[in-house]
């Protein structure tokens, strides 16, 4: 698949991290400062986590995200664990940059399509961290083992894929640091 343009002078940044890392707050908090970002909201299989918002994906069927993946509906998807999860088509509206919250093997992808995109990877200040977050937002303990030993695999991948590194170690400090980081992009 070609890369589907985008409205003219639309930047592509992508946000990627291990699951627990706080990539999500990061996000929600950049979209409320940013009005010029656009989300392209992911699909996904898996069920949604207890508290977490209803639009924090699009919570679909098997069947629905196989026969969108089969229209040609989505950039990328990917396996994950035990479910399926996938960027839509974006369809940004003018003016604006089109924002990625997806895993490293979606940003290799989109890296792909676009180039010129922004490739950013939150981490945790240490796997220990990440798995006290997981517990602390009511994750499974053999959830949290799977994903904290992905983690180690995502951290080597987006480091070959020369992502940008933002540890999440304090939450003002790092949200600053994604908007310097985006407007730095944005005026290359």
């Amino acid at each position: 698949m070609s890369a589907p343009p985008l409205p003219h002078g639309a930047k592509v940044v992508v946000v990627s991290g291990p699951g627990g890392v706080g990539k999500g707050t990061l996000v929600e908090l950049l979209l409320d400062r940013d009005p010029h970002l656009w989300l392209s909201r992911s699909w996904t299989t898996r069920d949604r986590r207890p508290g977490e918002a209803a639009d924090a994906y699009r919570f679909v069927s098997e069947a629905e995200f196989g026969a969108h993946a089969e229209q040609g509906g989505f950039l990328e998807w990917v396996e994950f664990l035990d479910y399926r999860q996938g960027s839509p088509v974006p369809t940004p509206p003018d003016g604006s940059d089109v924002l990625f919250e997806i895993d490293v093997k979606g940003a290799r992808r989109i890296k792909e399509m676009y180039p010129e995109a922004l490739l950013v990877f939150v981490d945790a200040p240490s796997r220990e961290e990440q798995a006290e977050r997981m517990r602390g937002r009511g994750d499974a303990p053999e959830r949290i083992a799977q994903r904290v030993e992905k983690a180690t695999e995502e951290a080597a991948a987006a480091t070959g894929l020369g992502m940008r590194l933002l540890v999440n170690d304090d939450l003002d400090r790092a949200l600053a640091e994604l908007q310097a980081v985006i407007a730095e992009h944005r005026s290359s």
